[in-house]
């Protein structure tokens, strides 16, 4: 499956705030988020830094802004993300439940 990515410079800063929130708080390797989010890996290990160093607001200031259909399709790919991962989440255990109920059985 090949994922479009949104045009370079072309994220809002709540997307930005978002996708750094899922690294840090969320606890999920940037490599995941980078790929559910369709953005370069790089460019979210970028905004990490930036984030921690407080500047993160600063980031993307020079270039246009985003489209009304741009920002909702970048909101529907933050939702699906998110979404993603909760399933994953739930699957993970899942499993692990069943699992353990096996092992208790016998």
């Amino acid at each position: 499956m090949v994922k479009a990515k949104i045009p370079y410079g072309r994220y809002t800063k709540e997307f930005r705030e978002e996708a750094v929130r899922m690294v840090i708080e969320g606890g999920f390797s940037s490599g995941s988020v980078a790929e559910r989010l369709s953005l370069p890996k790089s460019t979210l290990e970028n905004w990490v830094r930036a984030s921690k160093k407080g500047k993160l607001g600063g980031i993307g200031k020079s270039h246009r802004p985003l489209t009304e259909l741009e920002v909702e399709l970048a909101r529907v790919k933050r939702e699906l993300a998110i979404a993603h991962m909760e399933r994953d989440i739930l699957k993970k255990a899942a499993a692990y439940f069943a699992k353990e109920s096996l092992h208790g059985t016998r």
